[in-house]
């Protein structure tokens, strides 16, 4: 599979991923869905909704991407991924179509498709009540799409993959609304204006009804709590209070407040129906899991991993690492892909680090260090900056240079600037 064509090959059609559903019989269409997409945020939302589908004792499917360790965790069902054999035993069941619909066609399919179809043939064959979908790239030619959702999620819009979808935000919006399908229910983040006009005007056009958050839902109040927060929500239907969330950020508190809605929408679409059950949401919550999200790796001193790979997200979580986070001294590790916006993803930690150490990840679209150094000098300073040739090194030195002035208890280091980033360094410092 990791032969084929990469998940950024921009090519697009739905042509070959329908072609192959066609060949399996569409197992798509063997499971009612809820599809997500936006620019960020969208696999810790997809494990929220994930949680609380499972806590109303539906069997769920989960599709998210990228991975941090191995890509099995991509089809997770019942909350756990799919096992080495179950893979490889649905990978051989469809191998024989898989290599008929690459004869069909002159370009072959891709590893995003053929690993889409597998997870649409696993929830299949499974069965699952729902699947939770999280959209590769874009959503209008994402492979994914040959779902028909009965709820479409978009979370926050920003300016990324420019080369793939646009370089305006009404631009990767168009590309994103193509999941808004006839008769859903489209549960909208709250988006900048030129982003929710162009959701707004794709869901009148296909007839959906849409739930906007600030308005028809929403987070009514947040506290700090140990290990995350504790939140009330305004969902479609009533309020949840005193709900705990061991995930830290606002952000992580809105997309909370998206899941909920998602779920009270595809649970009662009609007007009028009645609320979740407060407890239900309060036990999936507080049980939800989000690695490689500002996740806590080491402690002592604390060491957080984190996947933000553009300026909104890191932005997003700066403001979380500051709120929550009474550091003293902390020090930054940052590996990043080449084809990234570079200083809008270092200018909010700017701040937040006292140094930083830039490396690389074990990605081939990784930025070189000397490159990444150049540009972080540009944004920190000089002598603020240290470069270091592999990951491993380069979370030694941060953890000397966070110590180096301060108790352990008060010092942190944060590594962050990719998924795949995050992925290397929880596997380095925890073994997974």
């Amino acid at each position: 599979m990791l032969a084929r064509t990469g998940e950024a090959f921009a090519n697009p059609t739905l042509e070959r991923i329908a072609g192959l559903m066609d060949l399996l019989g569409q197992p798509q269409r063997g499971f009612r869905a809820i599809h997500v997409t936006g620019t960020n945020g969208k696999t810790s939302t997809a494990r929220m909704i994930d949680a609380l589908l499972r806590e109303r004792r539906l069997r769920v499917g989960r599709y998210t991407s990228p991975h941090l360790h191995t890509m099995r965790e991509r089809i997770v069902v019942d909350g756990e991924p799919v096992s080495e054999e179950r893979f490889v035993a649905a990978y051989e069941d469809i191998r024989p179509y898989i290599e008929m619909a690459d004869a069909a066609d002159e370009i072959p399919l891709s590893y995003f498709e053929v690993l889409t179809a597998l997870a649409y043939s696993v929830f299949a064959d499974t069965p699952v009540d729902v699947a939770v979908v999280e959209v590769g790239l874009g959503g209008t030619w994402d492979a994914t799409n040959v779902i028909d959702a009965d709820v479409a999620v978009v979370t926050p819009i920003s300016i990324d993959h420019t080369r793939l979808l646009g370089d305006t935000v009404e631009d990767i919006a168009v590309e994103k609304a193509g999941i808004i399908k006839p008769g859903s229910i489209a549960v909208l983040a709250q988006q900048p204006l030129p982003a929710a006009e162009v959701l707004m005007r794709r869901a009148g056009e296909v007839g959906a009804r849409v739930a906007r958050e600030g308005l028809e839902f929403g987070v009514a109040h947040r506290d700090l709590a140990v290990g995350g927060q504790r939140i009330a929500l305004k969902g479609l239907r009533g309020g949840y209070e005193d709900v705990p969330l061991p995930l830290f950020g606002a952000h992580q508190a809105g997309n909370a407040a998206v899941a909920v809605a998602a779920v009270e929408a595809f649970a009662a679409p009609g007007e009028g129906d009645d609320r979740l059950d407060p407890d239900l949401v309060a036990a999936a919550l507080a049980e939800v899991e989000s690695p490689g999200r500002l996740e806590i790796v080491r402690t002592g001193p604390t060491v957080l991993v984190d996947a933000a790979h553009n300026p909104a997200g890191m932005a997003a979580s700066a403001a979380a690492v500051e709120e929550d986070f009474g550091f003293t001294r902390l020090v930054g590790v940052l590996a990043v892909m080449a084809d990234k916006d570079i200083e809008g993803i270092l200018e909010p930690l700017e701040p937040l680090l006292d140094e930083v150490v830039v490396t690389r990840n074990s990605s081939h679209r990784s930025l070189a260090p000397d490159d990444l150094a150049a540009a972080a000098a540009a944004v920190f300073g000089p002598d603020r900056v240290r470069t270091a040739a592999r990951m491993d090194d380069a979370i030694d030195t941060a953890l000397a240079l966070a110590e180096e002035h301060g108790e352990p208890s008060g010092a942190g280091v944060l590594i962050t600037g990719s998924v795949v980033t995050a992925g290397d360094a929880a596997h380095l410092i925890k073994g997974e």
